[in-house]
């Protein structure tokens, strides 16, 4: 089997507002039965779950799937370990967004005032 990959060399997070279980999984480098588990185990990973029981992740789910990734696999923490340190970290400030995503919000938000002002 393969070592896991550092985070900084997972493919960058798309633009897009929902991603599925198998994008999610692609994102982070995590088989989905994996994620399934880890959303029993931390009670910060809430996908949104539509028609079916279909999982939806967004932008900051997938951040806290890559976060818990590191977490376990580079920095040796077990499950409860992992979850105790996130929720520590809740309390914290959160850090900022990068710079694609915070580019892509305010398009977005320039959209809706447009709309707004026609």
């Amino acid at each position: 089997m393969l070592e896991p990959t550092l985070n900084s060399e997972l493919p960058a997070i798309p633009g897009k507002r929902y991603f599925t279980i198998g994008e999610a999984s692609e994102l982070c480098l995590v088989k989905p039965h994996v994620l399934r588990y880890w959303e029993q185990e931390f009670p910060q990973l809430t996908p949104v779950k539509r028609r079916g029981n279909r999982r939806y992740y967004q932008r900051g789910d997938v951040q806290v799937i890559r976060s818990i990734r590191e977490l376990l696999y580079e920095h040796g923490f077990t499950i409860g370990g992992a979850r105790q340190k996130l929720e520590q970290d809740d309390g914290k400030e959160a850090a900022p967004e990068d710079p694609q995503s915070v580019q892509q919000i305010i398009g977005e938000l320039e959209e809706v005032l447009a709309l707004l002002k026609s």
